[in-house]
């Protein structure tokens, strides 16, 4: 298995490694262990660019997918992933969360849209953020609850529920995570790797 990270932001600190690790354990717990994922944290402009370019929607998001791999041909390059930091920042805020959990929460998402999982349908989007659910509780550390705040219905934990309620109703709920260019269940993948974005201040 190989997850390469690319930090072309520096407008939020973050974690590579543990960006790499989160990956790692997502691939596993797909069947993809021995898979190949690359990993591209950018901005919000950048990701915004791409959005519109890929999918023809012109806003900011959290995460895109890329699959780079043709169903019914196995390959051990499985496709990028590319997560805006500065809107990870925001999620987590809003969430009252650690950035590295949303970012654990993002990267495994994306991981799951390259191996074929889909949330344009509210039965399947359930099924997969349910699965992701499943992965991130499998360590040490739980994630709160809260996590999921407008993706899973879930009821609220302990730790969420002595949270005064101010905090927890001001907050908007979060809409799907994660739009994703391509789908490879359905259709061959048809994104070649993005070129990694130049870096703030230089030249383009």
């Amino acid at each position: 298995m190989s997850v390469a990270v690319t930090n072309r932001q520096d407008r939020v600190v973050l974690s590579p490694a543990r960006l790499a690790r989160t990956a790692e354990r997502a691939l596993a717990a797909v069947g993809r262990a021995t898979g190949d994922v690359d990993v591209l944290v950018i901005d919000d402009p950048a990701i915004k660019r791409l959005n519109r370019i890929h999918r023809g929607v012109a806003r900011r998001t959290d995460v895109l997918a890329f699959p780079l791999e043709t169903p019914g041909t196995p390959s051990p390059l499985v496709g990028q992933i590319v997560i805006s930091a500065e809107t990870a920042r925001r999620q987590a805020r809003r969430l009252d969360v650690p950035l590295a959990t949303e970012l654990d929460l993002l990267v495994t998402h994306g991981v799951l849209h390259l191996v074929g999982y889909d949330d344009r349908d509210p039965i399947e989007a359930r099924l997969m953020h349910e699965r992701e659910r499943g992965i991130l509780s499998a360590g040490r550390r739980r994630p709160p609850a809260r996590l999921w705040r407008g993706l899973l219905d879930a009821p609220p934990s302990s730790e969420d529920r002595r949270q005064p309620d101010r905090r927890r109703i001001k907050r908007p709920m979060r809409s799907r995570v994660a739009p994703v260019s391509g789908h490879p269940r359905w259709e061959p993948a048809s994104w070649a790797p993005l070129p990694c974005p130049a870096a703030p201040g230089s030249s383009r």
